[in-house]
Parts: structure tokens; C-alpha cells; sequence
């Protein structure tokens, strides 16, 4: 260590400091409710080669801890003062990942060398594309996700690139937004140029220098030391996308937690293959890429909240993810809807963990509602309206530590809600509901947090409403040591006339006058035996609504009566009946179990083998046809033993004679 510990964390509380002005420039002066309200944005200052080695802890999306841009930076020739750099194409350089994030880096020089970058990105509500706000797991390539710009110069030596700029706002719906939340960006990482400049200032060039480079050792020496409380073994777990397309086939997210000592192997083979819809996740095979590394840092932080929120952490850690797997696909993929699966990937995560550390570390969170915006127009003023309008996740899953919280996204918590009247204003809608659902937090010992129910009608002709990230209708969150799984989301359009039209996991639909859509996240999971929790806490529950008379009888064996006085003697003659269930370290709700009573682990490891001896490009083809023919076949006749699957490929193999000619050619090329 070439800083000493006094110095040394007084950088790092200067660092820190640096990107929250940072974040707090952009987070004041951004032009759409989806940055200044929300706050999907990021901030922070990376090493010379690219790697995060400070953060905000509060503002904007706090999960980009570890983000690696030197993909992006090496994308330039050459840097000058006064350079500022963009990119939204999420195959050039892996640090974008889908097209809407816009991210932005300035050199910061010191007597001619550059010591730092100050970095960051936002969400653009809109970058063109085949529909409004560019996302929609029904798109098949990147090229119906809106315009996309390799790194760039947007300044160059002071010299703003009007033409790239003009480009841009012609292919966007919105272009007063983009070019709003673009000059606020501009301002964070002149915020941020000027801040570390101060740093040097105050400590010298050389203490800075060497203190960036420490910085990112002391995160890996204690992320080792959490590492080391924990017991080898392999621990896995999977979970499921409800499905991988329109009218799609669920999608499988497998890891095999690895630890060994002080470091952690993630390896996610036995995922999907890259799919034809756009909820692949580009990592560019970079074996510590951040959106293959949240659900690790979450996990860490939570097990140790002192540890250092920089790129150091993740030197501890290696991913897996073959090439042509959900997690590492080939260009043209679709990745639009990547956060959704990044999302259920973070669970994936914290669930291995979990198995590791049950007492430690929280079950399944909700997930499931979706981010909304509204495309529509104005009748006072005959334009086009759009904005995002809120983000709708639901609870946090319960763990040894007490109950999840409501309505908080857990591990999504970072994007804020938008006060109602300010959505009102921004677009000519009407909220008829937005709150907390009762019964939806999984029963537990520890509850699971509620869900969140978003309620709102319209008044023009050809509204769009985008709620990416639909999920969890089929597969709710899983619960844990006797615990309930979480609540199921729903999406419903309700017609003037009081239909009510199921949508399932559709993320885009158009409404009319007077239609309202109705879009309610799952629950959080329960964590324990439910029969266990405190009679007191239930009856708190039922009194504020939070679950039913009828559910605290039947999922926690207390019985309140009309008054919300709790019966002790019927309550006891309940309690007293139960039969505590086996210690199980998951539980899942009755879809995921009924999916993998055909679906089963054996099926699966066939599928994932056959399918990696197929040229990518086959793959999500043959899949979808195992699928059709395993659904055809009587139940009955199905084994699980892996030979379904083989039997499937067989039929489809014999149906298909270009599957066996494209076997055959690539077997030849290798």
C-alpha cells in the first residue's frame, strides 16, 4: 500500500464526494422526469484504463458499482483537453448496454496527463426505434432499439459536434428531452473535471495518483475477507423469465456459485442461448462484467456494509457465460430489455448466495411490474406527450433480520417514484390508484414486502404505454426455510365498459379514451416458518391492512376477529395443529413447480448440451421447437430424465434437414 490508511480514506471520502456533485449537477439540471425523478442515471470517476474507483451512495442508479469502460475509452484515438465522449451502442466497447443509456466520459488532465475520467450515463426516455420508448422484448435486432453512435466526440478541444447532435435529435421522438438530459451530462463531467482538480490541488498529483490505484486494492482485500467467512462448496440456483418472447417459452438463468477460499467463480452455464427477442445481455464475454456483477456486490454489501464501493471488489470474483448464451450474445441480438434480465440474474445470484449464507442474507424480492411510460398527446396543445411516469417493483423478501420492506424494489430500490401530480403535468393522464397490495408479500416468519399496484386512465386516441420489464406472472419470488414464495404480477386493460382484458407479461399495449391499464408488481417472499411469527406482528398486519383476516388464518394460524382483537385459545388450537414443514432451503410457488415436474434439471442439462453443438443462430430455433414438442406429448408419457429432450431433437433433426447440413458445416469449420 502506497498511500497511508489516514490519507487513503480521505481520498476516498473526496472521491466520493466528487461523484455525488457530480450526480447532484445532473440530478438538478436533467430536462426528463425519468432522470430528475426517477433518477436512472449514474456518476463516478474511473481509473486511466477505465475501472470505477469512485461512486454516489444515494443519487441515481447505485448498482453500476465496478463498471469497466475501457471498451469505451480505447473506441478514441487520441484525448485532448476539453475532449467529451459518448456512446450508446451496446457493442462497442460492452459498457452501454442498451441503446437508451447514453454514457459520457471527460478526460481529466493534469500538467498534460490524463489521472482520471469523469464518467456517467442516463436513461433516455426515447432513442427512436420501432417503438416509443425503444424497448420491447418483441424486437429481434439492435437495430429496431433506436439510433445508435459508436464512441464519439461530442466536444472535441472545446468544439461542440453540432452534426452528431442534429443527428440524434432527428431520430428521437422527444428531442427537447435528449437534448435537456445531454446538456446536464455535459455540466456533471465538467462538475467533475473541476472537483478532482481541487483534489490534486489539495494533495498533490502523485498522493492522488497512487491513492486511485490503492483505493482499488483495499476494495479487493476486504471483498477477499468476506469471501473467506464463508463456506467452500459449490452452491446453484436457477430462475426463470416467464417467457422469451411474445407468446414465448420460459427462460432459464442457472449459476453454480463457486467459493473456494477468498474468491468466488460464477458459472452460468446451463443458461438460455441467446434468444430472438431482446432480453439478451451483452457482456462481450468479459469475465467481470458489471451487469453479470450486481447481485455479487449487493450480496457483499450486505454481508459487510463497510466495504469499499469500487471496481476493486470484483477482482475476487470470475464469471462464466459461453458465447451465444443469454448472457453473452452475438451482434445483431436484441439487448433492449437486458434490465429485466440483469434483474432476475441479480436474484439468481443472491439466491446461490443465499444457500451459502441462509441466516444472513434476504429470499426472492419481488420484481415483475415493469418501468412505465406513456406516449400520447395533448389536447390543449395538439402535441406529442411522452414520459416515463414510474417505476412499479414491489416488495423486498424477508430474511433472519425481519420482515422485506414494501414497495421498496429491493434490489431495484434505486429508482425513485414520481409524485402523481407531477406525472399529471407532465402527461394528460389520470392515476385512479397507486399503492400497496394486501396478501401479496409471501407469508414467513419474516413477511415478504407488499407489491405495488399502479392504476391510471387515459383520454386520447392511439396511447402507447411501455411497462418493460413485465414479469413474474408465471414464476413468483421464491421463498426460503419455510417461507412462502412472493405474489405473481398481473398486467389488466380495463375498457370503458368494465372489461377486464389479462395482458400477461405484454409490454406494450395501445389504449383508447377512457381505457385504464391496472399493473401490479409481485411480493416480496417470505423467509420461515409463517406459523412461527409473532401473533402480536399479524394481528399488526391485519390492522393495517397489510394482509387479510382470512390470510392470517390461513397462512399464519392467528385468527382476528371483526374487531381486529386476536382469538388466543382458536389461535393456539391452529398453532397447535401445524405440522412445521422440512427445512427447505427455497420454496416456489405452484407454476414453477408444475413447469419443472416436466422441465426438470435433467431435461434441461440435455437441451443445454445439444444446444451448444449448434451454430448460434439455430439455437433459440431448435429450443422453441423442443418446446412445442414436449407440450404435445401426454404428460404421462414423459420421463425427466433427459431422454425427452433427446427424443425431441431427433424429431426435429428428421423435420428439418438444414438443422443436420448446419451441424455438419460447423463441425467441418472447427
Amino acid at each position: 500500500m502506497r498511500t497511508d490508511p489516514v490519507t487513503l480514506k480521505m481520498l476516498e471520502n473526496h472521491a466520493q464526494a466528487v461523484a455525488e456533485s457530480m450526480a447532484y449537477t445532473l440530478f438538478r439540471t436533467a430536462h426528463s422526469t425519468f432522470v430528475k425523478e426517477t433518477e436512472d442515471f449514474t456518476t463516478g470517476l474511473v481509473t486511466p484504463s477505465g475501472m470505477t474507483f469512485a461512486s454516489p451512495r444515494d443519487l441515481g442508479a447505485t448498482w453500476f458499482i465496478g463498471l469497466d469502460y475501457k471498451g469505451a475509452l480505447d473506441g478514441i484515438d487520441s484525448y485532448a483537453e476539453g475532449d467529451i465522449c459518448i456512446t450508446n451502442d451496446p457493442y462497442s466497447g460492452f459498457v452501454c448496454t442498451h441503446t437508451p443509456d447514453m454514457h459520457i466520459w471527460k478526460p481529466i488532465f493534469w500538467e498534460g496527463e490524463i489521472i482520471a475520467f469523469a464518467v456517467g450515463h442516463i436513461h433516455n426516455t426515447d432513442m427512436g426505434g420501432a417503438v416509443p420508448a425503444s424497448l420491447s422484448r418483441a424486437n429481434t435486432e439492435v437495430h429496431q432499439e433506436g439510433i445508435r453512435f459508436k464512441p464519439s466526440k461530442l466536444v472535441s478541444g472545446g468544439v461542440v459536434n453540432q452534426q452528431l447532435i442534429d443527428t440524434l435529435m432527428l431520430n428521437v421522438r422527444m428531442p427537447e428531452q435528449n437534448r435537456g438530459d445531454m446538456n446536464a451530462q455535459i455540466a456533471a463531467v465538467n462538475t467533475g473535471e473541476a472537483k478532482v482538480h481541487e483534489m490534486i490541488r489539495k494533495f498533490g498529483v502523485e498522493t492522488v495518483k497512487n491513492g486511485i490505484e490503492d483505493l482499488l486494492d483495499m476494495g479487493e482485500t476486504r471483498a477477499r475477507a468476506v469471501i473467506s467467512d464463508l463456506p467452500d462448496g459449490d452452491f446453484r440456483f436457477v430462475d426463470y423469465l416467464d417467457e422469451d418472447g411474445p407468446d414465448g417459452v420460459p427462460v432459464r438463468l442457472e449459476l453454480n456459485l463457486q467459493i473456494r477460499g477468498d474468491a468466488v467463480t460464477l458459472d452460468f452455464t446451463g443458461s438460455d442461448p441467446q434468444l430472438k427477442s431482446a432480453l439478451n445481455m451483452p457482456t462481450g464475454g468479459n469475465p467481470r462484467h458489471i451487469l453479470m456483477m450486481v447481485g455479487y456486490n449487493y450480496c457483499l454489501y450486505t454481508l459487510d456494509p463497510s466495504v469499499p464501493l469500487n471496481g476493486g471488489i470484483l477482482r475476487a470474483a470470475t464469471c462464466i457465460a459461453p458465447e451465444g448464451s443469454i448472457l453473452n450474445p452475438q451482434y445483431p441480438a436484441a439487448v433492449g430489455m437486458r434490465s429485466l434480465t440483469c434483474g432476475r440474474l441479480q436474484g439468481v445470484v443472491m439466491g446461490a448466495f443465499h444457500a451459502a449464507a441462509p441466516d444472513r442474507l434476504p429470499v426472492g424480492a419481488a420484481g415483475g411490474g415493469g418501468i412505465v411510460n406513456v406516449k400520447t398527446f395533448d389536447a390543449r396543445t395538439g402535441t406529442l406527450s411522452m414520459a416515463s411516469i414510474d417505476p412499479v417493483i414491489g416488495g423486498a423478501g424477508g430474511s433472519a433480520l425481519g420482515d422485506g420492506t414494501d414497495g421498496s424494489g429491493a434490489n431495484s430500490g434505486f429508482l425513485k417514484n414520481t409524485p402523481v401530480e407531477i406525472n399529471e403535468v407532465e402527461v394528460p393522464i389520470k392515476f385512479r390508484r397507486y399503492g400497496l397490495v394486501q396478501d401479496s408479500g409471501g407469508a414467513g416468519l419474516a413477511r415478504g414486502g407488499l407489491s405495488t399496484v399502479l392504476e391510471v386512465e387515459v383520454f386520447t386516441p392511439d396511447t402507447v404505454v411501455t411497462a418493460r420489464n413485465r414479469d413474474r406472472t408465471i414464476f413468483a419470488a421464491w421463498g426460503g426455510q419455510g417461507g412462502h414464495p412472493g405474489a405473481p404480477s398481473h398486467f389488466t386493460k380495463i375498457s370503458p365498459d368494465g372489461t377486464r382484458h389479462d395482458l400477461g407479461n405484454t409490454d406494450v399495449i395501445n389504449l383508447g379514451p377512457g381505457d385504464v391499464f391496472n399493473l401490479t408488481s409481485g411480493g416480496g417472499a417470505g423467509w420461515g416458518d409463517p406459523f412461527t411469527r409473532d401473533a402480536d406482528l399479524v394481528v399488526r398486519d391485519v390492522l393495517r391492512g397489510s394482509i387479510s383476516a382470512e390470510a392470517a388464518r390461513r397462512d399464519y394460524g392467528v385468527v382476528v376477529d371483526a374487531a381486529g382483537v386476536c382469538d388466543v385459545q382458536a389461535t393456539q388450537t391452529l398453532r397447535d395443529a401445524h405440522t412445521a414443514p422440512v427445512p427447505q432451503t427455497y420454496s416456489y410457488n405452484a407454476s414453477r413447480i408444475a413447469f419443472e415436474a416436466i422441465w426438470t434439471d435433467a431435461n434441461y442439462a440435455a437441451l443445454t448440451q445439444a444446444l451448444a453443438g449448434m451454430p448460434v443462430h439455430w439455437r433459440h430455433f431448435v429450443k422453441r421447437a423442443v418446446f412445442d414438442h414436449i407440450a404435445a406429448l401426454p404428460q404421462a408419457d414423459l420421463r425427466g430424465d433427459g431422454s425427452d429432450v433427446l427424443a425431441a431433437i431427433d424429431a426435429v433433426r428428421a423435420r428439418v434437414p438444414g438443422l443436420t447440413r448446419a451441424m455438419d458445416l460447423r463441425e467441418a469449420a472447427e
